[in-house]
């Protein structure tokens, strides 16, 4: 994991996110992955950016989210870029669930756990607050199919509120 000082190409924001650091800095984060070493790597090379410092990342995916996070050092944006997510924040112990379609977008306080589904295939976009982050298992996993809340597919109705 490197980041790039001075990127003339395209780059692939699903592979290769970017990060946004002081001064109106925007690196790149070459060799990027999920890997304990990688990540520490990545924090590492971020530190002194501190709480100010951003990932901007695209992801694919279906399916609910196998993890919650929380980001202390920051607000998080996630925007939904093709398909349907719903977001589901645990404010004051009550799930807040935020139902996203394309070009919708959502602010995550900054400490607030959340997760995120994805309806069917989906693409996110997030600009996140990495200083400091937790993820935690999921204990809810079940399938979010229930369209009577908004009338947008896979959102669940309050019923199934945990």
């Amino acid at each position: 994991m490197r980041l790039v000082n001075d990127e003339r190409r395209a780059m692939d924001l699903r592979s290769t996110p970017v990060h946004l650091g002081l001064g109106s800095r925007a690196k790149p984060v070459e060799g990027f992955s999920w890997a304990p070493e990688v990540l520490r790597a990545y924090s590492d090379a971020v530190a002194a950016d501190g709480a100010e410092g951003r990932m901007v990342m695209i992801f694919d995916g279906e399916g609910p989210g196998d993890h919650g996070e929380s980001h202390p050092g920051g607000d998080e944006l996630v925007v939904c870029l093709s398909g349907s997510v719903t977001v589901t924040r645990e404010v004051d112990g009550v799930p807040d669930r935020v139902p996203l379609g394309p070009g919708e977008a959502v602010i995550n306080p900054a400490g607030v756990w959340h997760v995120v589904d994805m309806e069917g295939p989906s693409s996110l976009l997030s600009v996140t607050a990495t200083l400091g982050t937790d993820h935690r298992p999921r204990t809810d996993t079940r399938p979010r199919t229930d369209t009577r809340a908004s009338g947008r597919a896979g959102t669940p109705g309050p019923e199934e509120a945990p």
